[in-house]
């Protein structure tokens, strides 16, 4: 294969779009989790739509609770209910790359939240979530700003 000029700046600027670092948090229209409140997970073992009337804004996004115990206990303890890997997809970060979640598609380990793209990429996370584990907490540092 001839390499040109083209070629070569088209190969670059695709290498930087894929080495560009992503936002601590993964937001859909500013909220986090697609507007799901994160301690819903943890406290009723289910994902639960939170409301703008229950807010709270934490690492550049605006996180929804469905009420304010919800919202306060997650202002006293952040890193306790926030989604691993900025809520970005589990099982994305852990092939070293970012993907949107549906908030559907989710999992707590050892006390631990982790939202997947999609129930199919779901059952793929879930053939290994202790390797995966592994391997997203070692990418994740690489993929955010």
């Amino acid at each position: 294969m001839r390499w040109n000029v083209s070629t070569v700046l088209l190969l670059g600027f695709a290498t930087a779009a894929l080495a560009a670092k992503v936002d601590p948090v993964c937001q859909h229209g500013g909220l986090a989790i697609r507007g799901y409140d994160a301690v819903a997970y943890h406290q009723q073992s289910q994902p639960v739509k939170g409301s703008s009337q229950f807010s709270y804004s934490w690492r550049g996004a605006t996180w929804l609770f469905a009420n304010a115990e919800n919202r306060n206990r997650f202002q006293a303890d952040p890193e306790r209910y926030a989604p691993q890997y900025g809520g970005y997809c589990a099982y994305a970060v852990s092939k070293g790359r970012t993907a949107s979640i549906d908030p559907e598609a989710w999992t707590i380990v050892d006390g631990k939240l982790y939202l997947n793209y999609s129930k199919g990429v779901q059952k793929k996370w879930e053939q290994d979530v202790p390797g995966n584990i592994v391997k997203a907490d070692k990418n994740w540092p690489d993929l955010h700003k």
